[in-house]
């Protein structure tokens, strides 16, 4: 079936839609939908390629999930799993040029190095905050 048939059926029905209220655009916890929106453009059900970036378990780098157009047919081998370790630049390039080989659209390139340095961002430590003595001084 092409994609758009297969959107018309899913848009409004779904198990992966999660719906509010005073939201206008539903979200989505579809796997493969990097920014979590219930679209079109987003869906990772509907396209032969998707890509979704999820963090490591051990909070050490992200790992990018991508679909292979060529094994549609086949959901075993259709997903593969990169697993990114390095620092935050090197990663994020090597993302860049992941997607770039592989052809993938401009707007999910942008979305996923979005995804990506928002986990890395997570990741780092959290710098503890020195009191303020001086100013707590009162004479």
């Amino acid at each position: 079936m092409s994609s758009h048939l297969n959107w018309m059926i899913i848009r409004n029905n779904s198990a992966f839609l999660v719906k509010k209220r005073n939201i206008k655009k539903p979200f989505s916890k579809e796997p493969n939908n990097v920014t979590n929106l219930n679209s079109y453009r987003y869906n990772g059900l509907i396209h032969k390629k998707a890509v979704s970036v999820v963090e490591n378990p051990d909070r050490k780098g992200f790992t990018v999930v991508y679909k292979k157009s060529k094994a549609t047919n086949k959901p075993a081998k259709n997903i593969v799993r990169r697993p990114f370790k390095a620092g935050a630049r090197r990663s994020l390039f090597k993302v860049k040029r992941l997607l770039k080989a592989n052809n993938y659209r401009t707007d999910l390139t942008t979305a996923t190095l979005r995804r990506a340095s928002a986990i890395l961002r997570s990741q780092r430590p959290i710098k503890a905050k020195k009191p303020k003595a001086a100013a707590a001084k009162s004479e």
